[in-house]
């Protein structure tokens, strides 16, 4: 089985993003239980964040969790990326799962580097979300919080997919219960050779 996107919608503001589900290879029940139990996270915390982390790609993983990260589920995700905004990608995915618990957020800001991740694919595997959990992701048209534009509950199976530069901000409202678990695929522009 490879992965199928739903429901996608496409927006410009504040910036360029698509929204909407994907089914994956696999059960999403098996995901999750790994997730909350074995999984290998690592404490990281930055100027804008304290979560848990570790790259499905460094690290030994069950078959279950293997099928996020199998090299057909990244080229079909990569060519998806392609269509929906335009831009060839290269070869290179990064698949990282991130864990927020309570009292955790992740505050305003754009990801941008140079030389670094031009577009990024989010998936949203967390149980039977409650709004009052909080843990929402939201976009916005700067670094201030009254430029908020869009907010988007992270439901089971969702997708948020963006292009990122310096005008994608975005943030993680405050979690203030359970455990939020979110797959991030992170992609690379495409080099030319003269």
């Amino acid at each position: 089985m490879i992965p199928e996107f739903d429901s996608i919608k496409y927006g410009d503001r504040p910036f360029a993003h698509s929204t909407g589900y994907c089914t994956l290879p696999g059960d999403g029940e098996e995901w999750l239980s790994w997730l909350e139990g074995d999984a290998p996270w690592r404490f990281t915390a930055t100027d804008f964040y304290e979560q848990y982390e570790f790259s499905l790609l460094h690290v030994p993983l069950p078959p279950i969790a293997e099928r996020l990260a199998f090299p057909e589920t990244l080229d079909v995700m990569r060519r998806w990326m392609t269509r929906q905004f335009g831009q060839r990608l290269s070869e290179r995915v990064d698949v990282t799962a991130h864990k927020l618990i309570a009292g955790q957020t992740i505050r305003i800001h754009n990801d941008y580097r140079p030389g670094g991740e031009s577009h990024r694919l989010l998936l949203q595997l967390n149980r039977c979300w409650d709004p009052e959990y909080g843990g929402y992701l939201m976009f916005f048209g700067g670094p201030e919080p009254e430029t908020v534009g869009k907010v988007v509950e992270p439901i089971h199976g969702s997708v948020q997919a963006f292009a990122i530069s310096p005008r994608s901000y975005h943030a993680v409202s405050t979690v203030h219960q359970g455990e939020r678990f979110t797959v991030v695929y992170s992609f690379y522009p495409a080099t030319t050779s003269k």
